[in-house]
């Protein structure tokens, strides 16, 4: 499996652009192969992060350039800074 997690500071409320980016930008990463699940954690003091699964290197990848076009074009006052991305295989997996 392999994941990415970006993280951004937000300008304005962190819930708001949660919402917008389930509605908006989840559809657009369900689309990729081997799509697992996506998660919207509130980092708290502005800070959101985000965290991408899928079966293969090339989605995780490529879900960071979707992120990418989707900020450029649909949250770009919320989100002015590039955000931090770490994308790699995952190497430890835990579920309940």
């Amino acid at each position: 499996m392999w994941a990415s997690v970006r993280r951004y500071k937000v300008q304005g409320s962190v819930t708001d652009l949660a919402k917008r980016a389930q509605t908006e930008l989840v559809p657009i990463l369900k689309q990729n192969p081997g799509f697992v699940a996506y998660y919207i954690v509130d980092g708290g003091d502005g800070h959101l992060a985000s965290i991408s699964l899928f079966d293969s290197a090339w989605s995780a990848h490529r879900s960071n350039e979707q992120a990418a076009s989707w900020v450029g074009t649909q949250a770009k006052e919320e989100l002015p800074e590039r955000p931090q991305i770490t994308s790699g295989e995952v190497l430890v997996g835990v579920t309940h």
